[in-house]
Parts: C-alpha cells; structure tokens; sequence
C-alpha cells in the first residue's frame, strides 16, 4: 500500500480555529497538493456535523475527520497539533465535546483502507503513554517515521 504520510502535510503548532474555519483550511489545504477533489470540503463539514469525529482518548484528546472516498484523488493522512485545542464533539454522538489537540484528517480513496487505517490508528488511540509520546515530537521526519509504524 503506497504511503498515506507525507511530510508536506504534518503541521506541527498548527494555529487553533474555530473547528468549521479549521476543517476549511485543513481541506483547502489538501485540495490544493491534489490529494482530493474540490467537493471534499463540504463533504467532510456536513460528515462532521452529522457523524463527529472527536476523540477523548487518554492523555490526548484528538479527532480524525475524513469523508467518503468518492471525494479523495489519491490517498493522505494530514497531521496537526494544534497551538491550543479545538473544540470537536465526541464521536458516536454523545454531543460531548473534545479538546483535541491533533487531528488526523484522512484522505482515503479506498472504503476498506478507510477501515483498515481507522482499525491501525485506533490500537494506538488507547495507549496514553504511546500518544503522549507522538505529542511530544517536534520534528516532522520523527514523527512521520513513527506514524509510520504504526500504519505498516
């Protein structure tokens, strides 16, 4: 499976946003290195308000927003760490809200990729030390190098 990560698109003090304004960016952001099609934006707004993708996971709240692969031109993982949390509503419609301080907006052009990335991001989501440690990466490289191991 061709990589999903791209050093072009890990941020790492990305500036906090109201959520809506940061999807915009984030998406524009992908749209304009080519990963998905102009109709990813709205479809990635209207997915979020109907399923949200915030995550309270221990030690790092975070949220992975993403669309339907229809949308997607050709597969990424675009990574931020937020300067101060945003505020996401938990996944599973709770209605609770998350203070996510990373967010993973995955860019999948294959529905059983989509899985199988949700699947290998969610065996690390509930190891606190190990995201604590994913966090606390400054260097893009590093931290691609580890989100690697993760996606193999």
């Amino acid at each position: 499976m061709e990589s999903m990560l791209h050093e072009d698109l890990i941020y790492m003090d990305y500036p906090s946003k109201d959520r809506e304004i940061l999807l915009e960016e984030l998406s524009e952001i992908l749209k304009e290195k080519g990963y998905v099609k102009e109709s990813y934006q709205r479809a990635i707004l209207e997915r979020e308000q109907k399923y949200p993708t915030g995550l309270n996971t221990p030690g790092i709240p975070l949220a992975m927003p993403h669309a339907e692969a229809e949308h997607v031109n050709k597969p990424a993982i675009l990574v931020a760490r937020f300067t101060e949390p945003v505020t996401f509503k938990e996944m599973g419609n709770s209605g609770n809200d998350v203070k996510a301080k990373f967010v993973f907006m995955l860019a999948v052009s294959d529905p059983e990729g989509h899985l199988a990335t949700l699947s290998k991001f969610m065996s690390i989501f509930s190891q606190e030390e190990k995201l604590k440690a994913l966090y606390a990466i400054n260097d893009k490289k590093t931290l691609m190098k580890e989100l690697g191991k993760i996606l193999v």
